[in-house]
């Protein structure tokens, strides 16, 4: 059965690669990229619609949700791909760290703006996130890392929150229909570090020929995105080669923590800069 599945960072990397084969098996793939050149040209390949989006600037989350609600009468499949790792500490025009914006803050207010349409879809929502969010700590009070900053606890940290928002979207909308997972990759040969010089970078150019391409990374990315929840995976889960990765992580886990989480974040989003504020809508 044809889909209609949204994927953003769909301009390189896995999710290049997801497009073009959920393309390939019929499925109506719109891509969402921060780049023009990079977005127009995978869309241009697989003949798909296309929208321009840069998470570290909150009004064009708001843009690209009130783009999509109108030229998508359903949405079967919202896959939050879009992030990375960053370099020095930087604010982004809306007041928040970049990697916390870019990696949750942006997914979390596309996601609930879009939630009307994804609960009347029956969709799933699909996060990329990674085994670093075991490495990961969260501190409610200081989700910008005001102290003790450093690029790889910011992007653990984000991990971490993409699997407390994957928990707790299940635990409140799940009985309407929605259902959710978030999924290791692997580690993937693409330029997904290049604004920063951690080791990540080092890794994902210098191994290569150790590492998975972007095709095998994005293999759990389609197979969620085509297989059915409740039947091939387990909704709220945190997957891995495509298995439900078992290792206990206390935060991980609590599902105290991910209410919070949520209720943090539209917190921020509602006292943020006026490019965030009046971005929520009731569902």
């Amino acid at each position: 059965m044809s889909r209609t599945i949204v994927i953003t960072g769909a301009s390189d990397g896995i999710g290049a690669a997801a497009a073009r084969k959920l393309h390939q098996d019929g499925h109506e793939v719109v891509v969402v990229g921060r780049s023009p050149q990079k977005t127009q040209g995978v869309a241009r390949e697989i003949g798909a619609r296309h929208f321009i989006a840069d998470f570290a600037c909150l009004d064009d989350v708001r843009r690209l949700a009130s783009d999509l609600d109108q030229a998508c009468p359903r949405i079967d499949v919202l896959a939050n791909n879009a992030g990375g790792i960053f370099g020095d500490r930087a604010k982004t025009v809306d007041g928040f760290e970049k990697t916390f914006q870019v990696n949750h803050l942006a997914p979390f207010l596309l996601t609930r703006l879009l939630l009307e349409k994804l609960i009347a879809s029956r969709a799933a929502i699909v996060q990329t996130a990674s085994s670093a969010a075991w490495l990961g700590k969260l501190d409610l009070a200081d989700l910008d890392l005001d102290t003790k900053f450093g690029s790889m606890r910011a992007y653990c940290a984000s991990k971490l929150e993409n699997v407390l928002f994957t928990r707790e979207l299940h635990r409140r909308y799940h009985g309407q229909g929605i259902s959710t997972a978030a999924f290791h990759p692997g580690v993937i040969a693409s330029n997904f570090a290049n604004d920063t010089d951690s080791f990540i970078r080092i890794i994902t150019q210098w191994g290569r020929v150790f590492l998975k391409s972007p095709e095998q990374g994005a293999d759990q990315l389609v197979w969620l995105s085509e297989s059915a929840p409740g039947k091939d995976w387990i909704s709220g889960s945190f997957y891995a080669k495509r298995k439900i990765f078992l290792r206990r992580h206390s935060q991980a886990h609590d599902d105290d923590l991910a209410c919070k989480l949520w209720d943090r974040s539209e917190e921020l989003l509602g006292r943020g800069s006026a490019a965030s504020r009046g971005a929520l809508r009731p569902v």
